[in-house]
């Protein structure tokens, strides 16, 4: 028995390995791609995957302005938030969202998919949000993935 070993190894932040990835937005659905960039973000596609450490990767979105929702959901769809005061319930659509910057639609729908704590916050930080096909990141050598082929 001395052989084997039956600890589970978990990742910290010593020995996470951490990459960058460039996500193309270009005629993908809002809600589909965000889902999956919320697991490369947390790391839920790596084998040494840990739920309390942020061993997910640097995603770097690109064509974020040619995003596509369908039916009349621009429009339609209503995201809330309060103030804090009476009657300060505010409502924006997703086309509102986009007008005031890409990355904020991008932003709020990825929030709501990952954890609401600490490290949720840390999450969203590693996400890179540019409207068309050029980004400041070429130093970290992102590599491009296919987001259709992630399941």
């Amino acid at each position: 028995m001395d052989t084997l070993s039956f600890k589970t190894i978990s990742a910290n932040k010593a020995t996470v390995n951490k990459e960058w990835v460039v996500v193309d937005a270009t005629g993908q659905s809002l809600g589909r791609m965000c889902s999956k960039v919320a697991k490369l973000l947390r790391g839920k596609y790596k084998p040494n995957f840990t739920p309390h450490v942020d061993c997910g990767d640097n995603v770097i979105i690109i064509n974020a302005d040619k995003v596509v929702l369908t039916g009349n959901k621009w429009n339609d769809r209503i995201y809330f938030k309060h103030t804090g005061y009476p009657g300060g319930q505010r409502e924006i659509t997703p086309a509102q969202l986009m007008a005031k910057g890409e990355d904020r639609l991008f932003r709020k729908v990825v929030k709501g998919m990952l954890p609401k704590n600490r490290l949720g916050d840390k999450l969203l930080n590693n996400l890179y949000v540019y409207a068309g096909s050029e980004h400041k990141h070429e130093a970290q050598q992102p590599k491009s993935i296919d987001i259709n082929s992630l399941n």
